[in-house]
């Protein structure tokens, strides 16, 4: 279960000795959070398999389609809103230690120690994403069968994508030092993103989120923007317009009344900020979400 006082994301899985887990996931709503900004330690790769979704990753938009695969490296920041009705996709998580040996080969110690070790990192959007999404599927059926040597035939898979990824989609390889840098930044944040994400209706000020990261004012704004890609002002205005977003879809307040809920005391500013993020006002956005839901289609069973 998430934590809502912290973005890291405790990881639990079926079994402990067989550290993968596949979850299926439809029904959605165009404009509903499918997950909120958050990180973990394992590796997370998201496959659709229809509709369509928005997904952030370290403030990167990336859009997520119909047989997209989307690559989430460990730490990473992500989050996720559905963008149609009918979304489907499955999210495989693993930890990497599943494809290690207690005795390292020359391969192991090149490729497998440096995903575990979180660096060597890919590129969000997969360019297999036909291959990786077969290779999903195909996990989920030894997963769910569960036959004599199911657990031999998911490594094999793991170990194709994880081929795959090297190949193809290698975006950047961190030293040691980088890495631990790069972990101990988020887990400084961490406490000041959770208390954004549950405060963000009251006034936020600088000087005391800094204070509650121990840093100045100069040297929190500075981290802020290297961990988020947003900065501080641009990161609560993105929370605010999203839990915005949820209350015109699902509540019948009026537009002042949730500007007012979200933390915009100036309704002409909130409308210009909300019309800069989704391109249309407040209004036209509830109107245009309405009729989307009046187009309901179930979403297809997993295969």
């Amino acid at each position: 279960m998430r934590r809502p006082a912290a973005l890291l994301e405790p990881m639990d899985m079926p079994d402990p000795h067989f550290p993968i887990k596949v979850h299926f996931s439809a029904s959605f709503r165009t404009g509903q959070l499918l997950f909120p900004n958050h990180w973990h330690k394992h590796i997370e790769i998201l496959y659709c398999v229809a509709g369509k979704a928005h997904i952030e990753c370290n403030s990167v938009p990336l859009a997520m389609e119909a047989g997209d695969v989307i690559v989430i490296n460990s730490n990473d920041l992500h989050s996720g809103t559905c963008l149609s009705d009918d979304l489907a996709y499955y999210a495989l998580i693993a930890d990497p230690i599943l494809l290690q040996s207690p005795t390292p080969d020359a391969a192991e110690s090149k490729y497998i120690s440096s995903v575990a070790d979180n660096r060597l990192l890919f590129r969000h959007n997969s360019s297999c994403s036909e291959e990786i999404g077969g290779l999903i599927v195909a996990i989920v059926g030894e997963l769910r069968g569960r036959e004599m040597g199911f657990e031999l035939s998911v490594k094999s898979h793991l170990y194709r994508i994880l081929t795959l990824l090297i190949r193809r989609d290698v975006a950047q390889v961190l030293t040691e030092n980088e890495d631990r840098l790069r972990t101990k930044n988020l887990e400084r944040l961490a406490p000041v993103l959770a208390y954004m994400e549950t405060h963000y209706a009251d006034p936020l000020h600088v000087h005391m989120l800094a204070g509650m990261a121990g840093l100045s004012r100069y040297h929190f704004g500075r981290l802020f923007k290297a961990v988020t890609g947003r900065t501080i002002t641009e990161y609560i205005a993105w929370i605010r317009l999203s839990n915005a977003e949820q209350l015109l879809r699902n509540t019948t307040q009026t537009i002042s009344e949730i500007a007012e809920m979200t933390g915009f005391h100036d309704i002409y500013y909130f409308s210009r900020m909300f019309k800069k993020m989704n391109g249309l006002p407040p209004t036209e956005w509830r109107k245009m979400a309405a009729e989307t839901d009046l187009g309901q289609v179930t979403a297809p069973p997993p295969p």
